[in-house]
């Protein structure tokens, strides 16, 4: 396929397949799709049909990944797996990783019967949100062997991961099979950038370099609550205002260190009342950086803050980490002719990190994997106007296309 306007009508085929998937939700008037819903089996169903018209026979495995297998005509020849999530945050838009699953498909139709070196597995990952347990990448994590650690984690209703398989009508038993073995040759990832850098540079597509390593925690601040009218200033252990002070030293920190991102995004001072004194503040920290040893300086550096400002102020401050997820470097081969397959579609290959984690963070810790991201309008994402271009799905197609083509070039020089 190398007509313009084959390309154009594929890439509109790939956007009316996203709006068809956007209709399978949990909530009426809302794209809600979270691990093992329901509506989960109608967006498989809608997987299912363009994959059988290319002469795929679509599958789930036991941790309800949607996967389709093109075989090469070498039997013994490497994988590459193509993906991303299938699953949603509450009142999402229909991209957000579902576009990354329907371009893979697209881009099979595309190359039709022309031969790869290689095998191509394609995978709708079943979770990568972390919405309904709290714990993201369970669809990624069957694929590489590490989902069985979580089957005993609970959701909200009291209900496991292990009962959920079983609800979905799904074997737990067989989530070992679950894990792809055999030579890997790599992975491949398309989403949307979910961030307002492309557009502002004017760029339809980003080179992924690292995805940023995240650490994520509960930070409390302790003083005593008292009367607003009554209690001088001087006499105060005002817990906000120690909270705010740290708030403030994070940003000014993240501001002053290249590629740092600070978010303090939830704060509950208590009591609550407007004529008393806060005696406690809860708050949450996300730091990110594409390399980890600047994210955990900075870490230590704010928790030491944090310290003093309680000393100062007649606090006491704790912290309890959440969460910790190492960056992920792409892999340097991949990335390179992921960027060389840009530079021959018309596209600058300069590199950038994904500040947001995907299945790629994952997968690639374990196989070499690259990232290409799509300028998402307006920055948005995880928000009901999420959207995408169609000339941006086009160039994706295009620059993918391109880039197993390279792909096949290299495994057959091997």
């Amino acid at each position: 396929m190398t007509m313009t306007s084959e390309w154009t009508e594929l890439a509109g085929r790939t956007l009316a397949c996203c709006a068809d998937i956007a209709a399978c939700s949990e909530v009426p008037g809302q794209i809600t799709r979270t691990f093992l819903c329901a509506p989960m089996h109608d967006a498989h169903a809608r997987l299912d049909a363009w994959a059988a018209s290319l002469g795929l026979q679509a599958r789930e495995d036991a941790a309800g990944n949607w996967r389709a297998t093109r075989r090469s005509t070498n039997p013994t020849a490497r994988t590459l797996v193509i993906g991303s999530h299938l699953d949603s945050v509450p009142n999402a838009g229909a991209y957000d990783g579902v576009l990354g699953v329907v371009l893979g498909l697209a881009l099979l139709d595309a190359l039709g019967d022309t031969p790869l070196p290689y095998h191509v597995e394609l995978v709708g990952f079943s979770e990568e949100e972390g919405v309904r347990f709290g714990v993201p990448f369970i669809g990624s994590r069957a694929l590489v062997g590490t989902a069985g650690e979580l089957l005993d984690v609970a959701d909200a209703g009291g209900r496991t991961v292990a009962q959920a398989i079983a609800d979905y009508g799904l074997d737990v038993g067989r989530l070992d099979e679950a894990r792809l073995t055999g030579d890997v040759l790599g992975y491949l990832e398309m989403h949307i950038e979910q961030g307002p850098v492309l557009e502002a540079e004017g760029r339809s597509l980003g080179l992924v370099e690292a995805i940023a390593g995240q650490s994520r925690l509960n930070l409390t601040f302790a003083g005593k609550a008292n009367h607003a009218g009554t209690t001088p200033m001087h006499l105060r252990r005002d817990a906000l205002t120690g909270a705010s002070a740290l708030v403030l030293a994070a940003e000014t920190l993240a501001r002053n260190t290249p590629g740092l991102v600070a978010t303090v995004g939830s704060l509950t001072p208590l009591p609550g009342a407007s004529n008393v004194i806060p005696g406690e503040v809860h708050l949450t920290l996300d730091l990110r950086h594409a390399r980890d040893e600047v994210r955990l300086g900075a870490l230590d550096q704010l928790l030491t803050v944090g310290d003093g400002i309680a000393r100062e102020r007649g606090l006491t401050f704790t912290h309890e980490l959440r969460m910790e997820e190492h960056a992920t470097p792409m892999d340097p081969a991949l990335t390179a002719l992921l960027g060389e397959a840009m530079r021959a579609e018309g596209h600058p290959a300069s590199p950038m990190v994904s500040g947001a984690g995907h299945d790629a963070m994952l997968v690639g810790q374990v196989w070499p994997a690259a990232m290409l991201f799509l300028r998402s309008p307006g920055g948005l994402s995880h928000h009901p106007d999420e959207s995408v271009l169609e000339e941006d799905v086009e160039a994706a197609l295009r620059t993918s296309a391109r880039f197993l083509r390279l792909l096949a070039e290299r495994e057959e020089a091997r």
